[in-house]
């Protein structure tokens, strides 16, 4: 494909989607949602061009300690948070195109809060192989000022997340959802290696014939597009794990997003309240291990719907109803240190921080068949 032709088929996705060409990259500013939907793929032709959406170079991603709040007041962002912005929305926009459950929550809890929704973090999900795992989409973060934390460990469910914390003293902060703080991202992968060889052997299929489609996670995840072909029904059927399968099919497409409950003003930042808020109005939550998720310390709460569903056809014709995504809520209550502060001084910072194991795998199975058919209590 010509860089000519690549101009304008992402026009035409979006008419108010500029491109900039520099010498030897092309930047894609996504200022707009896409209209590309799951079954449609874009192909980058390695011979054409390079799309740079994040660093090539491999990265060691290594969890740190988490440290003190910067108090210096100098922003630790780094690249243009006009541009990392705009790709987050765009990511936004292909979820709530393909979720409606979390299109209409999120309007019904403005609607009822009358004030901004902060997110508390972003998931996505990876194949953990031949470098289509966490650092295909981590360096996209980690260009513009993220920072890798705790890795998490689900030995039966094979699976490995990293989390990482967004910059400090970020200047625009004070909107809503994409326009306010920015979130943690957290990014988990299946570990292919410890799967059944049948698995392995779909997955690195796909994998093999995405070429570099790795490098350009990013791009994918904000245009709502596979960096592989559709996969075979067939193929699909065989896939052990329910996490394998989702991935197959959704790709680097948000995972879901998490509102964080005490940020919002009204009876609402109770996670209890808001999820039978939720229930009332006739949505799905996740129940299993409980539809509270409630981390050791007491100071993590985490919920969520079940995934949507979609019709999805496979490169062999055939369509059936595939998992989505869901939207999450979280409580982070403030750390015995500083619960004498006044409430109007309490700070992100002076709350529990990170993610929770035995919260997070729970949290997992809002994709899974049995939540899914499960009939609303």
């Amino acid at each position: 494909m010509s860089l000519t032709m690549l101009k304008m088929r992402l026009s035409s996705s979006t008419s108010s989607m500029p491109t900039t060409i520099h010498k030897n990259n092309l930047f894609l500013f996504l200022t707009s949602s896409s209209t590309l939907r799951q079954t449609q793929l874009l192909s980058f032709p390695r011979s054409s061009f390079t799309v740079h959406c994040m660093s090539t170079q491999k990265r060691n991603i290594s969890p740190v300690a988490s440290t003190p709040q910067n108090v210096s007041g100098k922003s630790s962002f780094q690249g243009s948070e006009s541009f990392f912005r705009s790709v987050l929305a765009s990511m936004e926009t292909v979820y709530l195109n393909r979720n409606p459950t979390a299109k209409a929550i999120l309007e019904l809890v403005h609607s009822a809060d009358e004030e901004r929704i902060c997110y508390d973090h972003f998931a996505f999900r990876t194949f953990g192989v031949d470098g289509y795992g966490i650092d295909s989409l981590a360096s996209f973060f980690l260009d513009f000022g993220y920072t890798p934390r705790d890795e998490l460990r689900f030995p039966a469910k094979k699976l490995r997340a990293l989390w990482f914390s967004p910059p400090k003293n970020v200047i625009g902060e004070g909107g809503s959802r994409i326009g306010g703080p920015l979130p943690r991202i957290f990014i988990s992968e299946l570990l292919v290696d410890q799967m059944s060889p049948q698995t392995q052997e779909i997955i690195r299929k796909y994998i093999e014939v995405s070429g570099s489609g790795n490098r350009h996670a990013a791009l994918a995840s904000a245009l709502g597009s596979l960096t592989w072909e559709k996969p075979l029904n067939s193929e699909f059927q065989q896939l052990v794990s329910e996490y394998a399968a989702w991935t197959l099919v959704n790709g680097y497409a948000l995972n879901h997003v998490t509102i964080s409950t005490h940020q919002l003003k009204s009876n609402l930042r109770s996670i209890k309240n808001l999820n039978q808020f939720i229930k009332e109005n006739g949505f799905k939550l996740n129940s299993e291990g409980g539809v509270l998720k409630v981390s050791p310390d007491g100071l993590l709460l985490q919920s969520s719907t079940v995934a949507d569903s979609t019709s999805f056809t496979f490169s062999d014709g055939a369509t059936e109803s595939v998992p989505c995504s869901y939207i999450e809520f979280a409580e982070r209550l403030i750390l015995p240190q500083y619960n004498n502060l006044p409430e109007e001084e309490v700070k992100e910072y002076h709350r529990r921080d990170g993610f929770e194991v035995g919260n997070a795998d729970k949290i997992f199975e809002s994709t899974y068949k049995e939540q899914l058919t499960r009939e609303v209590a």
